[in-house]
């Protein structure tokens, strides 16, 4: 099968990454919402933040401002990169860009860390700092659900 695509056919062809993770975040919002579990730390000029995540559940994070390091610390997950989207079992560490923003599929419960250079004591101010703001957010400041939530049991 061959797809046509093009304003005139309602279908338009993304050119990015970042562009498929938007239309998957637009898609998203309409289902009610999985609460990640999330840790916050602040040690040394460094800002932390880990969160699992149940098998079985897809999100979508925030456009990150800033150069910073994104561990899979334990588990397997389907996440997008520059690549396109790969399936990878923890551990493992990517080196993100400015402007990436990722989609993550826990094929099994899995925990991801990300690692900040920073001097903010406090969740909101390092999200401030870190995170570009849109109005189609699915989280909050602290990576709280924005609606609906989605109760998953173990």
């Amino acid at each position: 099968m061959q797809v046509t695509y093009g304003k005139e056919f309602g279908i338009e062809k993304t050119e990015s990454m970042k562009d498929k993770v938007d239309l998957l975040q637009t898609e998203l919002m309409k289902l009610p919402q999985y609460q990640p579990e999330t840790k916050h730390y602040f040690h040394g000029g460094m800002y932390c933040r880990e969160v699992f995540r149940h098998a079985g559940v897809l999100v979508v994070g925030a456009v990150h401002k800033k150069e910073h390091l994104y561990l899979i610390v334990s588990g397997t997950v389907s996440i997008t990169t520059d690549d396109g989207a790969q399936k990878i079992t923890g551990p493992h560490l990517f080196l993100s860009k400015p402007g990436t923003k990722r989609a993550v599929y826990a094929e099994t419960d899995a925990v991801c860390m990300t690692f900040h250079v920073m001097d903010k004591k406090s969740i909101e101010e390092a999200e401030a700092e870190l995170v570009e703001i849109e109005e189609n957010t699915m989280y909050l400041s602290g990576n709280l659900v924005k609606q609906e939530i989605l109760e998953v049991s173990p």
